[in-house]
């Protein structure tokens, strides 16, 4: 009986055909090590869209401070409600051309709107 075994280039011999692949169990398959890669690509740019609202939400309610202080100035109420409701639509129609659900816009609206009024409602109270 003749018994032939084949080797490739580097003299290493060829695995049965038949038999399972050597796996390392302990080493993550490559596809496990690029989706953690993917992953931390994308939360590092949620972080970073993230540190971007915060600074927006600064700068916003930098400016409505400078509202509240004009309004309780001369006299004028905390609330706008035609404004309000001009800004809600218009960020509901930003939101939809976004692809951005218009429902969830202006629920954000609506407590950023909140907030403002209670801080022209202290400002006007410390006036």
């Amino acid at each position: 009986m003749n018994t032939s075994h084949t080797s490739d280039a580097n003299g290493v011999p060829a695995s049965d055909a038949s038999a399972p692949p050597t796996v390392d169990a302990s080493a993550p398959p490559a596809s496990d090590a690029a989706v953690r890669a993917e992953l931390s690509r994308l939360r590092d740019s949620i972080d970073n869209i993230d540190a971007a609202v915060v600074h927006m939400l600064a700068e916003r309610f930098k400016c409505t401070q400078q509202v509240g202080h004009l309004k309780a100035n001369h006299h004028l109420p905390p609330a706008d409600p035609d404004r309000e409701a001009r800004q809600i639509a218009r960020l509901r129609e930003l939101a939809e051309s976004a692809k951005l659900d218009p429902a969830f816009a202006e629920k954000l609206l609506n407590f950023i709107i909140a907030e403002v009024i209670r801080h022209h409602e202290t400002i006007a109270k410390s006036s």
